[in-house]
Parts: C-alpha cells; structure tokens; sequence
C-alpha cells in the first residue's frame, strides 16, 4: 500500500523486518518445542537463544536474505540460510520435520491477528463518533428519502443510530473473521505430522497467541479461513461507503443538511475558488471498491490444486498488507470526519417544509380508512390533491379541505390533526434503546 493510506501503527505489521521476526520466532519455538520432547539437545537451543534473543532485523539483514534469495529462487530458504550463517552449527535444527508453508501460513496468522487488533480498535473509534453525534441529534427531524425523493421525517439521530448499529455487526463479524483466520500449521510438507510432532504445532500455536493449528491441514491452512477475512473487511468497506454516500448527498449544495469538515486554508478546487467539495467521502469510496476487488482475489484462492499450488502466495503478498492498511486507514479518516461533521439543522427544517406537508399524506390516507373508506379510493382522494402540489403549487393541506369527497369523510380539525411531525418521532426513544442498549 502507498504510504499516503498507511497508517505507521498498521505499516509496522507489514515491515520485511517484522515479518521476518516472526519467522525466526516461529522456527525458534518449534525448536524449544522439540528441546522439551527430547529431540534437540537443550544447549544447541540455549545458543540459538543467546544469538537471537531479543534480535531485530536490520534492512541490511533483509538485503542479505534477498541477496541469497537471488541464488536459491526461495525465500525461506534463502532466510534459514541467513540464519545459519548468524546462529552456527546450532541452527541446523531449525525447521526440522517443517515445511515453508509451516513458516509462512503461522507468520501470515500472527500478522493478520495483529492487524485485526488495530481495524476493531479503529471501529471502535468510529462508533464512539457515531454514538456521540446520535445522541447530540436525537431529535433533530430531518426529511427521510427513498429513492432519493422525500418521503416521510425521520431524525438525523436516527440515521446515525442506524449506522452505529451496521458497525456493531460489522465489529462482531471482524472479531469472528479474526479468530478464524488466527490458525497456523506446523504439521509438515502435507500436513500429515509425518516428521514432526503434533505437540510440536500445538506448543507453537499457544506460544505465538494464536487460536490453534489447523484440523486437517494440507500443505496449508485451508484458504476459506482468509476468504472469510478478506470478505468481512469487504463488508466493512460497503458499510463505510453506505455512509460516507450518504454524506456526499446530505452535502450537495441544494441538500446541504450536513457537511464534511473543511478546514482554515482549505481548498476545494484549483479553478474555483468557491467549491467545499466531499473529498473525505469520495476517497472511502474509492477505498471500498479496492476493498471488494481484493476480496474477491482472496475467494479465487479457496482452489489450491491437490495439498496445494502457490497461486495463492502473490495475491495474499499484495492483499495482506494493503486490504488491512486501507480498512485501517479509512476507519480512521471516518471517525475524525465524523467527529467534526457540521450539521445543519435549519437546513433540515426548510427541506421538511419544502413540500408544504406532502409528507402527511399517509396519515391522511390512514384517517380516511380509519372513517371507513376503502384503501384504494382513499389512495386516489389523497393522491390527486398530492399531485396539485407538485403540479399547480398548491398547499397541500388547504387542497385536501377543498376536496369534497375527502371533506365528506373529514373534518378541517381531523386534516389538521394529521399535520404534527412529533407523531413521526414518538418512537425515537424506543429504537435508540434497542440500538444502544441504554436505558
């Protein structure tokens, strides 16, 4: 990923030095495993210990296994040669009954539960924004659209309670993705134990925190596990454009209800000087498109050929680092726009008022059933006064007590009776109970 959408706390994840780091702890836990079940003598590991306690990788160090790489056309073995070539006569017993795939499978596991740490942190951050403006316009009415055309009010509050709620399911799916893909293997060239012991795996596993080995490995953990990842930060993806769409809309100019933040000595275009335009906003969407190409890279690597291909290891070299670091990236930039989201209330008021009442029209239609007049005829008594307004720029209420036939069914008190906008709002309470559980 482009250092522009890298965060430092996330890139760090993705070093070639942390990387490799985790290699060599794998390699080195596997043989303190093997020194417990008497398989390598306890000094030989004591040395390795006392060379790579506490060691960091160098760039130089990386230099040096890409160098050897060049020659050996493998990058594990080019870095256990490396390591050799650090640790003596003692690192002979490294990777011993192993596979690569034991290596790079476990590692990618550690990475992506570290990853995953830093993306439920970054939602959490977005939902403490979200939950903080809900409650601020809990009762800030605001003109509800389908279609993109007005329908009937709502709250901005309750749009927001909306969105918190989608991040709680987005947070829950993450968490479970994340424990699904946390499994490694160290169970050998086709995951058979053949050569080492499935003690070995599991002292392994414990040690590095991740959730196990795999059950029934092949050359490697089976791909559906990171499918499942890289679909649920897709999904994550989607939910972040949902919203951020949404304010791209509220923003436009004959909308202008809500409005990214647009800092002192901002500017908008290099032409116009005038323009505020939605750039936070458009750049998560870009985002979640690459989000969802890059799933669908990791569901085409579910069908590894027989015990397995390396097709899969170029797409996941790519996809690791850069799905994460975008997700990471762009959870952040929304949580600080949300933050400092400017709302405009009175724009919301004039929209409302736009269409002098059209919005009641249900209600009007419900009075008239209520009166005893068949849901159809009704629609059409309501319908045709709705349409004067868009057509003849009448009132809405004052056509409907023009309407003979809804006049013989209602009175002017009635018709008034079914303009109160808190009658769309009675249940807000109700559903920010249910969305944040308080109260």
């Amino acid at each position: 990923m482009i250092p522009r959408y890298t965060r430092p706390e996330m890139g760090r994840i993705w070093t070639p030095e942390r990387r490799l780091r985790i290699w060599l702890d794998v390699e080195l836990a596997a043989c303190e495993a093997m020194v417990r079940l008497g398989e390598v003598p306890p000094e030989d590991y004591q040395a390795l210990r006392k060379v790579f306690d506490g060691y960091e990788l160098t760039a130089a160090d990386v230099a040096r296994i890409d160098e050897i790489e060049k020659t050996v056309k493998h990058d594990v073995i080019a870095f256990l040669t490396f390591v050799e070539e650090k640790g003596g006569p003692a690192a002979r017993h490294l990777h011993k009954g192993m596979t690569s795939s034991d290596v790079l499978d476990t590692t990618f596991a550690v990475q992506l539960k570290e990853a995953t740490a830093l993306i439920l942190a970054g939602i959490d951050r977005v939902m403490a924004a979200v939950k903080k403006r809900a409650f601020e316009h809990r009762r800030t009415p605001m003109m509800g659209r389908s279609h993109g055309i007005h329908a009937e009010p709502v709250t901005f509050g309750l749009k927001l309670a909306g969105w918190y709620d989608a991040w709680s399911r987005r947070r829950d799916a993450i968490a479970r993705a994340g424990t699904t893909v946390a499994v490694g293997k160290i169970s050998g060239a086709v995951g058979t134990f053949a050569n080492v012991d499935p003690r070995v795996e599991a002292f392994v596993m414990e040690k590095l925190g991740l959730a196990g080995g795999e059950g029934a490995a092949t050359q490697v953990v089976n791909r559906d596990r990171h499918a499942e990842y890289f679909t649920a930060l897709a999904v994550a993806g989607g939910t972040l454009e949902q919203q951020a769409t949404e304010i791209r809309h509220l923003q436009r100019t004959e909308v202008r209800e809500a409005e990214e933040p647009f800092t002192a000595g901002q500017k908008g275009s290099s032409a116009m000087p005038h323009k505020r335009n939605p750039i936070l906003s458009e750049n998560l969407t870009g985002l979640a498109r690459l989000l969802r190409a890059w799933a669908l890279a990791a569901l085409e690597d579910v069908a590894l050929w027989h015990e397995r291909d390396i097709s899969h290891s170029s797409v996941e070299r790519v996809i690791g680092p850069d799905a994460t670091i975008a997700l990471d990236f762009a959870l952040h930039r929304f949580g600080g726009m949300i933050d400092n989201l400017r709302v405009y209330p009175e724009r919301m008021k004039e929209n409302l008022e736009v269409t002098g009442g059209l919005y009641e029209a249900q209600r009007v239609l419900l009075a008239l059933v209520g009166k005893g007049v068949g849901r159809q005829e009704g629609y059409v008594f309501v319908q045709r006064n709705a349409m004067k307004v868009w057509e003849e720029k009448v009132d809405f209420r004052t056509a409907l007590k023009r309407d003979p036939d809804v006049r013989k069914v209602l009175s002017d008190a009635e018709i008034d009776a079914c303009f109160a906008l808190d009658h769309h709002l009675k249940h807000v309470d109700t559903i920010f109970r249910r969305v944040f559980r308080e109260g």
